[in-house]
């Protein structure tokens, strides 16, 4: 009976996997996203601008502040999902990346004990069997889990629509993918993975589930509009960050100051509460884990490196070294951004164009090379005798076998003595940290052990980052900069004799020199570093380390984040114009452009024709007055061009242009049918089926046009065409010739307008046709 059971379980669980969908099915390559030319041409935006038609008006018109109110409600309650949810899938990750990385450590220790061949085997298999499951799910079945998931969330939130980051099948890959590439001991963290679960949970939340996979709900569908998508996907991003490093406010920074490019004071309100939540959802998982209730979870996992009790003061003669921190952390920085680009380019052009066994061959072999250098290296270490304990420490030297942590004792010949080197090589990144950021631990590391780690973890960051697993550079970058950090700290140590100076510190100064040289973020990044150190005394110094580093990396070339988005083929409005656009006019920008408009009666076939004979997602509509001249009357979107086609209720036997204010006609269509899902790419117009007597029919575009673009004269300067085109979220603007006649001038005191009742801030509704 038991073996029938099994074996209808496994029949089941084969069903379930053929009716998921393989990475051949998209067109979507993980790695290298829209990294060819084709797939770059066919990039589209998203639609941010309100399309403020006639039935848009009478909507609002009908609008009262009880739904204004019920809207606004159901943001905030959206903002309590995503943190409760992303709250919970960071700790399912850390929990169960903990378990792992605690399973794998125990029973290689107990296996030492008798041969360290057969320790060395079954840890390089442990951790091959670990990534080996997460490059198969990313292969297989979520191709865009791939990688940090920052450049695609950042490329969304400047505006660009990129297929499958925000799928279902994305999410899951992503979450059990980090499980199995951080378990398996890679050079890289989970922390850029959270960022993109935070989102994906956000946008599946906003369009109420995934319909594809029946897992949905029609009372969470109230936000469709790519707008509203925004606003929920910065909050999972900023969730993403609170959840990783377990600082909120960090998580707000990191969202306004990295990865959106549209800001107002409501988002940064309801960000705020949503990292809020984060912080109480991991705060809790945390109390109960500490019970015993997690396994191997215990007080580590969720990233803080408590260093309150080091180095209380510093002094002015510190600041010449922890400057050199600085310069170092931009060098290294910037290297490292170049060396990341010269091997995912190689990657892209000879290794992954093979195919996924590929791809699979090389995260595995990758896997071995670094679980043998980890267990390897420090065999070659010469152990070092136990410092003298120190009653108020509670750090034992050496660990007790099977445990790792500070001080461990590894191919010792003695009881008394612990292998520096296996400290922080042999153990998880996050206690390697811990080890690095520790203080009262003076000599703990030897020079050399730190600059064979220092080269060889650099070496495995760079060739890690790249494949075809969910991989982050927070905490590779903290492991870096913190190395060389202590090794400038231990030269401090020697070169001043004092007593008061803690090599931790300078671990820290290098950790947060090495994420400023790379990312390039300044605000945020200090915020965090000092929510996760408990250290406000060291905000000085790492600010000023920031500012250096930030300064070199600049010098040499941009932040990790961009070089990857270009990498990939996404097209970024960076935060300032290229200074060529200074000397070009909008005209000149769109000189080579061909213009194609559509009357405001057209034919159906007429419509039709356009459509399929170019790919343009927006229309200028014309229209003549009595007196013959043309007249721009607003912009035509493709697709609700193509909603109208399907449904044909707007289609007319007449040429001759209705009243839009009258009738219902403006007013036929659920807003529902023109949200484009975010799980698809929407109506094609191949999927619309006609028959000869509806191409012979006419539509009046007047009631679903956007009758207020926004337009710039022919001769504005393109820098200020830029500047309007990114701050405002545009999608299409229009330039025109100089107008003949001026209607009027608005000042600041006509948009001071004084409500009647009530003085309560509204919020913009979404868009609606």
């Amino acid at each position: 009976m038991l073996s029938n059971r099994f074996q209808n379980g496994m029949e089941t669980a084969r069903l379930v996997w053929s009716r998921l969908p393989r990475s051949e099915e998209g067109d979507l390559d993980g790695v290298g996203l829209l990294s060819t030319t084709s797939n770059r041409n066919c990039v589209e935006s998203l639609d941010y601008e309100v399309i403020e038609n006639y039935a848009y008006r009478e909507e609002q018109v009908t609008r009262g502040k009880l739904f204004v109110g019920y809207n606004v409600g159901m943001k905030w309650f959206f903002a309590l999902l995503i943190g409760i949810g992303t709250g919970f899938a960071a700790v399912f990750i850390n929990i169960s990346v903990e378990n792992f990385a605690g399973w794998k450590f125990s029973l290689t220790f107990k296996i030492i004990q008798k041969s360290y061949l057969a320790g060395c085997l079954i840890y390089i298999l442990i951790n091959l069997a670990l990534v080996f499951s997460s490059v198969y799910i990313i292969t297989q079945f979520a191709p865009a889990a791939a990688g940090s998931g920052i450049p695609e969330i950042k490329g969304y939130l400047n505006g660009i629509d990129i297929p499958g980051i925000l799928l279902l099948r994305t999410l899951i890959g992503k979450i059990f993918g980090s499980i199995g590439s951080v378990g398996g001991g890679l050079a890289l963290g989970k922390e850029g993975p959270l960022v993109h679960t935070g989102a994906c949970i956000a946008s599946l939340l906003g369009q109420g589930g995934s319909t594809k996979y029946h897992i949905s709900s029609r009372w969470l569908q109230g936000f469709k509009s790519d707008r509203d998508r925004r606003d929920l996907v910065t909050c999972g991003c900023a969730a993403g960050v609170a959840a990783a490093f377990r600082a909120p406010v960090g998580g707000v920074l990191f969202a306004l100051e990295e990865v959106t490019s549209w800001w107002r004071s409501q988002l940064m309100w309801r960000v705020f509460f949503t990292s809020a939540i984060v912080a109480v959802v991991v705060r809790a998982a945390m109390g109960w884990c500490k019970s015993g209730n997690c396994g191997h979870f215990g007080s580590g996992g969720f990233i803080i490196w408590d260093i309150s009790g080091g180095q209380e003061d510093y002094s002015f003669e510190e600041l010449l070294p922890m400057a050199v921190i600085g310069v170092i952390g931009g060098l290294l920085g910037a290297l490292f951004n170049q060396l990341t680009i010269y091997v995912t380019r190689w990657r892209r052009n000879y290794l992954h164009k093979k195919g996924n066994r590929v791809k699979i061959y090389e995260a595995c072999l990758i896997s071995v090379i670094t679980s043998v250098i980890s267990f390897g290296l420090p065999l070659l270490r010469k152990c070092s005798p136990c410092p003298d304990s120190d009653p108020a420490s509670e750090i034992e030297c050496p660990r007790a076998p099977g445990m790792y942590g500070n001080y461990v004792n590894f191919y010792c010949s003695k009881e008394k003595e612990y292998n520096d080197l296996a400290t922080i090589f042999f153990n998880t990144q996050d206690d390697a940290i811990r080890n690095l950021f520790s203080a009262k631990t003076i000599h703990e590391f030897s020079a050399q052990s730190l600059l064979a780690f220092l080269v060889m973890f650099y070496t495995l960051a760079v060739i890690t980052f790249g494949t075809a697993v969910p991989a982050g550079q927070f905490v590779p970058g903290i492991m870096i900069g913190s190395t060389y950090g202590r090794l400038v700290g231990i030269f401090t140590v020697n070169h001043y004799k004092k007593l008061n100076i803690e090599e931790g510190t300078y671990a820290l100064l290098g950790a947060a020199s090495f994420l400023g040289g790379s990312m390039r973020m300044t605000v945020s990044l200090c915020v965090i570093m000092v929510e996760i150190t408990n250290n406000l005394k060291l905000l000085p110094l790492i600010m000023l380390v920031l500012l250096i580093s930030k300064a070199v990396g600049d010098a040499f070339n941009e932040g990790l984040y961009e070089e990857q988005a270009r990498l990939r083929g996404i097209p970024l409005l960076e935060s300032r114009p290229k200074y060529e656009m200074r000397k070009m006019t909008a005209k000149e920008a769109c000189r080579n452009q061909k213009v194609l408009s559509l009357p405001r009666v057209v034919k159906v076939a007429d419509v039709v024709s356009i459509l399929q004979s170019n790919k343009h997602n927006g229309f200028p509509v014309i229209d003549h007055t009595r007196n013959g001249e043309t007249l721009v009357i607003g912009l035509m979107l493709r697709s609700h061009l193509l909603v109208l086609l399907q449904s044909k209720i707007d289609f007319q036997h007449s040429p001759l242009p209705c009243d839009p204010r009258g009738g219902s006609q403006g007013i036929r269509h659920n807003f529902s049918e023109f949200a484009k899902p975010v799980s698809s790419k929407g109506i094609s117009i191949n999927d619309i089926h006609l028959s000869s007597d509806d191409l012979e029919m006419y539509i009046d575009l007047a009631p679903f046009l956007n009758p207020s673009p926004y337009v710039v004269p022919e001769d504005m300067s393109l820098t200020k065409v830029y500047n309007i085109f990114r701050q405002l979220g545009l999608r299409h603007i229009f330039v025109v010739p100089r107008a003949s006649r001026m209607i009027g001038v608005i000042t600041r005191k006509d948009l001071l307008i004084e409500e009647e009742t009530d003085s309560t801030t509204m919020e913009l509704q979404s868009t609606s046709v």
